[in-house]
């Protein structure tokens, strides 16, 4: 399958929620597709967030994962996941919530000490997790309601739904009139 990595595949708005965003219907065993798992889609990734990430800024430059430290980075991807999904869901118990940010901060000082420099992807991806937790307050992050990303919610009154509205939010408001076309029809049909 081709793919290239769009301003969309970064709509999480930190890096830390970009990497985990790389796993695209995460929750759904039998379309679920981890773009990481392609070597050339993992390399092509630190490219693509100094052009497309909301935190790009914040980096001179990003060095793809390296190899020996591929492992570790995948961690770290899991444990920001879980951490921020179990917040942004309101879900887990108080001793759930400790276990996750406990496992988010262990991956992250991994990583911080595994990385071969400043510029790897992996310290600025746990850089990212780490000003994620000390700066956006939890009721920032949301899950989007289309496709199940996690994305900072920065609109004034916090009503987002969707983690990018071009696509997931114009996904959604087209199935709804679809489905309002059917029901009008059917209505019609039962009048006749």
């Amino acid at each position: 399958m081709s793919f290239t990595w769009t301003p969309h595949r970064f709509a999480g708005g930190a890096l830390a929620l970009d990497v985990a965003n790389s796993v695209i219907l995460r929750f759904d065993p039998a379309r679920s597709l981890d773009r990481f798992a392609v070597p050339d889609q993992l390399a092509a990734f630190a490219p693509a967030a100094m052009q497309f990430c909301a935190e790009r800024a914040l980096f001179e430059r990003l060095d793809p994962v390296q190899p020996e430290t591929l492992g570790g980075f995948m961690d770290l991807r899991e444990a920001v996941d879980r951490h921020f999904r179990c917040g942004a869901a309101g879900t887990g118990s108080a001793e759930e919530k400790r276990e996750t940010l406990a496992d988010m901060l262990e991956a992250s000082a991994a990583m911080l000490r595994a990385a071969t420099s400043e510029t790897a992807i992996e310290a600025a991806t746990a850089h990212s997790a780490l000003r994620l937790l000390a700066e956006v307050p939890q009721q920032r992050l949301k899950i989007c309601g289309h496709c199940g990303w996690l994305f900072l919610d920065r609109s004034k009154n916090r009503s987002r739904n969707w983690c990018d509205m071009a696509v997931c939010g114009n996904r959604v408001k087209a199935s709804r009139h679809y489905r309002r076309q059917l029901q009008q029809v059917a209505q019609g049909e039962q009048e006749q």
